[in-house]
């Protein structure tokens, strides 16, 4: 048997880079083998990482020469950042040149970058339909990932493009489930309107990386959307409904009302949601099932993922 390819997995405490790092290690007919980069070798998460067989490396994407030496010989290598942990368009696009140039250092042969569009493509910053937000972005966590892809581009990776959907996990982790109105019953607040909203199981993500990383030459260079199904609002609050054994009612609300909800970030999301509302077609185009579903076989619907989740959404 030969030796197996080392994926390097930036992120791996991550739902995405987490669920790539379960999905290689739970195949192991891949022919593959993790190398799990993290901040801290030592915390729950990566311990459990190398329980289940993960190499777990120390690596920082604010230092780009521990990034380098993670990824030296990797046959493949995932790139995410997380915008959330720091809420900064500008720090997300620096370390998503750090991995590029260290993923050109290293000679990596093939690189995953999970980003998104560029909202300013489609809305210029002198359109007024949303509000232009940090001076320059109207999608900051959207807009600095999909800047960053010229990096990649321009430093000749070999690359391909991973545009993600909203995670289903969201629902959980996010505060994005239903809560209960003045009279008691549920409601499931999106401002999309009858639009549909591309979502997908966090675990999905991880396991259509993997069909990437399997499937490489047919895939370096180009630009791959994943979605597991495209839902409306009233047709998710549906399937909320018939899984939690009570009603679910869709609330919703414009986008420039969600955007004064005052949670850190309301004003991108607000702005994220009326995007994927206002060109909807190019969006759930963008992101086909059936592309996730040739690339992950296993791939979840809503009804489901909610099947399985349905007791850890806090409905409070």
């Amino acid at each position: 048997m030969g030796q197996k390819q080392v994926i390097a997995v930036v992120g791996t405490t991550g739902m995405q880079g987490g669920g790539l790092v379960r999905a290689i290690l739970a195949d192991p007919s891949s022919g593959m083998t993790v190398r799990a980069l993290t901040r801290d070798v030592n915390s729950d998460k990566a311990r459990e990482l190398a329980r289940l067989g993960a190499e777990v490396v120390a690596a920082d994407v604010h230092d780009g020469e521990s990034v380098k030496r993670a990824f030296a010989g990797a046959a493949g290598v995932f790139c995410v950042t997380f915008f959330w942990a720091h809420f900064s368009p500008e720090q997300e696009f620096a370390e998503a040149e750090t991995m590029a140039r260290a993923a050109k250092s290293a000679g990596v042969p093939h690189v995953i970058w999970s980003t998104l569009e560029d909202t300013r493509r489609w809305v210029p910053l002198s359109d007024d339909r949303m509000p232009t937000l940090l001076g320059k972005y109207k999608v900051p966590h959207f807009d600095a990932k999909g800047e960053a892809d010229q990096v990649f581009r321009q430093l000749g990776v070999p690359t391909t493009f991973l545009l993600t959907s909203f995670y289903w996990d969201n629902l959980i982790h996010f505060g994005m489930g239903p809560k209960k109105g003045p009279d008691g019953t549920l409601a499931f607040t999106l401002p999309m309107g009858e639009a549909r909203l591309p979502g997908i199981a966090a675990d999905d993500i991880g396991k259509c990386a993997l069909g990437l990383l399997k499937k490489r030459d047919a895939y370096v260079g180009k630009t791959v959307g994943i979605a597991g199904e495209h839902l409306t609002g009233s047709q998710m609050a549906a399937a909320l409904t018939k899984a939690l054994g009570q009603e679910v009612r869709y609330n919703a609300v414009p986008p420039e009302v969600y955007r004064t909800f005052g949670f850190p970030g309301a004003d991108d999301l607000g702005n994220m949601f009326q995007f994927k509302r206002d060109f909807n077609a190019m969006f759930c185009g963008a992101r086909e099932p059936v592309i996730a579903r040739a690339l992950n076989p296993g791939l979840q619907t809503f009804a489901q993922w909610l099947e399985a989740n349905k007791g850890r959404i806090p409905l409070s």
